[in-house]
């Protein structure tokens, strides 16, 4: 596979600290959700970053597949991405959940199905959570 582009981000602190991309743009703090034990701080938390990501990533796949339909994808489009945590059932460790919601105005909901499920194939995301990408993972 050929790569394109790569993205990188660090984090320090875990869930109550700073996440931030190799080019300074991105520079969140992050902190833990009252449902997970946190403050409630302001702040956001891996699960919306991957929310936003995904529904972002979401909407570029959907309309590269309506582009080469000669389908106009309204402005207004918009993808919702919501991401779940909590315990695995084995007790092991966590699970995460995510679901997707596409609103694309003015369009047809038999055309709105087949576009988005053509871009449910393209969006490299839902390629990495359909099939449960493998992911190296090394100490320096």
């Amino acid at each position: 596979m050929s790569i394109l582009y790569t993205a990188q981000a660090s984090a320090t602190g875990g869930r109550a600290g700073r996440a931030v991309s190799d080019n300074g743009v991105l520079d969140v703090v992050l902190t833990v959700p009252k449902e997970l034990g946190g403050d409630g701080a302001t702040g956001t938390n891996p699960e919306q970053m991957f929310a936003a990501g995904y529904s972002a990533c979401f909407l570029g796949a959907l309309k590269a597949v309506a582009g080469k339909e000669k389908v106009k994808i309204p402005e207004d489009t918009k993808v919702t991405a919501r991401v779940g945590i909590g315990p695995r059932d084995d007790g092991t460790g966590f699970h995460i959940e995510v679901a997707l919601s596409v609103n694309i105005p003015g369009v047809e909901r038999a055309l709105a199905e087949r576009l988005v499920a053509a871009a449910h194939i393209v969006c490299p995301y839902s390629h990495a959570m359909r099939t449960s990408t493998e992911v190296p993972v090394s100490v320096e």
